[in-house]
């Protein structure tokens, strides 16, 4: 560096100046370049940025087609949960393979089945060392990723397993029994009630790091009843919490205004769970919140509801707040904002600005200054309907912007109603004339509410990858409308109920609007719990319940004695009892309350296709210097689905894109099991491998100790590997 600064004190001129300052950044640059080779994904997502991009070019747009398997690394089988027998054949499926994994000096660190970390080549894939949560007595639920931090010789992993922020040691996998108590954290400590009454309190994304902290979001359930999803951070070395932002304020703190009086004390949700990005050089913390329980029924909580469902910049070091803009007042329609805000540079008309990017479910795109909030495109408070569910205030009027333009199918017209038959398609129009529709923000109703792009629809957690070199941002989208059908609970617990009716009210309270009351379920996310019994034993069953997995919480606060476990199975299996269940004979108390039955499950038509014509699934990409999208091609296919002729279907999926230098973008989570490489400039389809199985994560891309650049995707079982694996490609030798 110092023949460095002595080039440039030999130049005189100011223009001579500037060009030297040129290059000391190209060299720094390509130093930097040179020595973080082996950390361009030593992070969830990338970097603190969580951009999902590659500044490697080894792998290009022109060589791409010789991209070839480099190795695969899957585990073993799990061992079963204690007390239940293991069911033969059921492995780790795509839906939970979601782990992006990080790779630090030739190291690949991933969660893969029943939470085991394990420790990887990334060059060669052979196993350094494995973690299994198990042996400390908590595990179970879909991970993510992990966190690495290090400072000077101590480099550990953490992450959340279950309910507890796990410490480990990045070169042995052994617990850091230093770190909290044993090891662990317990997350559920701190968020408001008695941790024992909790269900679910851990984070299916990994937390983000800022010196010697690790910030946390949560993931809780959605229920009514449920914790509030306040945000923390740890210490690294201790475990010792440090600060705490509460989503849901509380009296004297900003937002506290925009709810009932006594809400903090009520309600839950209002939480981080899609993950979290850092601007390090400001000291700033940017978090995205979902909605605040219950998703769609808002009668008990009138008001804007701060901070669910909004932006919010925090003080990484204090946790003190800096901004928030809201994106949706008075959610009732479960739009979350599922991903990670991206930190991202626009340079327009040659002046750069530093913003916030942030993707939503509903199909908008948020962009705000990065210090101040504002949004660099106009943004339009619009006037939408008011609901007619007895007592819901909806908000008047919802912020949309003017630019970018929605990136998923909102409005619906008769063109958009599939057609894969004369008969489906009149019984298709039939049934949406049935439903209320006014256009976006059309409120929930008794009658049934056409929702679109739906719960699961817009950018999930995949998010966005966004190429600095370009100004563009690249969107996997999905297009899954549902119907929002709203009916009454019932009061609970009269006298002589059987153990079936008893559990068919826990159901209806706690699992109705995922399984559906039907309890089919839907394909990608919710299994089917019809005939269960033949797949399961009746432990396996109350273990799952109380457990969770996937994107269901656990409930063993709910299911927390012997006449719950024989209630629930009794409604589960079908097996209806004549067990009679004690009571005074009198209803328990309880509020006026509705649940969404039929929610979470995209519509299909009449014999089981999707509800809309294609494509279900897109990869859109849009100039944020200008706020126009430039491509939009088809994601995935569906070839059982394809007419003759006619382009890709494009599938549903919940991973993102990446993008790299070497002009391709990334992507791999259809139900075709394929990835593809696309040109960045044009949405082609450059190339596409099957692989062994169908993902559900982000592709993380590295440089091996071997100079081989890696392409690398967490996916589900296969034959081979039964509890998912990761699968890598490089180019041909």
């Amino acid at each position: 560096m110092n023949s460095i600064k002595k080039f440039l004190l030999s130049f005189k001129q100011k223009r001579s100046y500037q060009i030297a300052a040129l290059v000391l950044v190209a060299l720094s640059y390509s130093a930097y370049v040179a020595i973080n080779d082996d950390r361009v994904w030593g992070a969830y997502r990338g970097n603190s940025e969580t951009n999902a991009y590659s500044p490697l070019t080894q792998i290009n747009k022109d060589n791409v087609q010789n991209l070839e398997v480099a190795w695969q690394f899957g585990p073993g089988n799990p061992p079963p949960v204690a007390g239940a027998a293991a069911a033969p054949g059921r492995g780790f499926g795509g839906g939970g393979s979601q782990s992006n994994p990080i790779i630090v000096d030739g190291v690949m660190y991933s969660i893969l089945a029943r939470s085991k970390v394990y420790a990887v080549n990334s060059s060669t894939g052979e196993q350094i060392w494995e973690f299994d949560p198990s042996s400390g007595g908590y595990g179970g639920g879909v991970s993510r990723g992990v966190t690495y931090w290090e400072k000077g010789n101590d480099k550990r992993l953490l992450m959340a397993i279950g309910n507890n922020l796990v410490a480990i040691s990045a070169t042995t996998g052994e617990v850091i029994k230093t770190f909290g108590d044993g090891g662990r954290v317990d997350l559920r400590v701190g968020l408001r009630d008695d941790p024992k009454t909790i269900n679910a309190a851990g984070s299916s994304s990994p937390g983000a790091i800022y010196g010697d902290l690790i910030i946390m979001g949560a993931r809780v359930d959605e229920s009514y009843g449920s914790a509030p999803g306040y945000v923390r951070a740890y210490n690294t070395i201790t475990g010792k919490l440090t600060w705490t932002f509460h989503t849901i304020p509380q009296p004297g703190e900003i937002g506290y205004k925009t709810w009932p009086k006594d809400a903090w004390k009520e309600f839950g949700g209002a939480n981080d769970w899609a993950g979290l990005s850092v601007d390090k050089k400001r000291g700033m913390v940017f978090i995205a919140t979902g909605g605040t329980s219950y998703d769609f029924y808002g009668v008990d909580r009138p008001g804007d509801n701060l901070f669910a469902d909004c932006v919010v910049a925090l003080d990484a070091k204090t946790g003190k707040h800096i901004w928030h803009f809201q994106t949706i007042h008075h959610d009732l329609w479960d739009w979350d904002l599922s991903s990670p805000p991206n930190l991202v540079t626009i340079t327009k008309n040659g002046v750069k600005r530093d913003a916030v990017v942030q993707l939503s479910k509903s199909g908008f795109t948020y962009v705000l200054d990065r210090v101040t909030g504002k949004s660099l495109f106009p943004i339009k408070e619009t006037p939408v309907p008011k609901s007619d569910i007895p007592g819901e205030i909806t908000s008047p009027t919802q912020p949309i912007p003017v630019l970018p333009k929605p990136f998923a199918r909102q409005a619906l017209t008769e063109k958009d109603i599939s057609n894969f038959s004369q008969a489906a398609h009149d019984s298709s129009m039939r049934l949406l004339k049935t439903l209320r529709y006014e256009g976006i923000f059309t409120p929930p109703s008794v009658r049934g509410t056409f929702h679109s792009p739906g719960s699961n629809g817009g950018a999930d957690w995949g998010g966005g990858s966004f190429d600095p070199r370009t100004n563009i941002i690249y969107i996997k989208t999905n297009d899954a409308p549902e119907i929002i059908k709203m009916q009454k609970l019932e009061n609970r617990a009269v006298a002589n109920q059987t153990d079936f009716q008893v559990g068919k009210g826990i159901y209806n309270t706690y699992c109705v609007a995922c399984h559906g009351a039907d309890k089919l379920g839907d394909e990608q996310s919710y299994p089917s719990l019809l005939n269960i019994q033949k797949r399961l034993t009746d432990a396996q069953i109350i273990a799952k319940i109380k457990a969770g997995g996937g994107k269901m919480p656990g409930f063993a606060s709910v299911i927390n004695d012997k006449a719950k476990e024989a209630a629930i199975l009794s409604f589960v299996t079908g097996n209806d009892t004549k067990t009679i269940t004690a009571s005074d004979g009198k209803p328990v108390p309880q509020k006026v309350r509705y649940t969404n039955v039929v929610a979470y499950r995209a519509i299909s038509d009449m014999n089981g296709n999707p509800f809309v014509t294609p494509p279900w699934g897109s990869l859109v990409a849009i100039n944020l210097a200008s706020g126009k999208e430039l491509f939009r091609v088809p994601a995935g296919n569906d070839e059982a689905r394809q007419k003759p002729g006619e382009p890709e279907t494009g599938l549903t999926g919940n991973a993102g894109a990446v993008s790299t230098a070497g002009n391709i973008v990334f992507w791999g989570g259809g139900r075709d099991k394929k990835l593809r490489a696309f040109d960045s400039k044009t949405g082609k389809v450059l190339w596409s491998t099957v692989m062994p199985a169908s993902s559900n994560a982000t592709p993380s891309i590295y440089k091996g100790k071997d100079g081989n650049q890696y392409i690398a995707v967490t996916i589900g079982s296969d034959a081979t590997h039964p509890n998912g694996s990761i699968i890598t490609y490089r180019l041909k030798k």
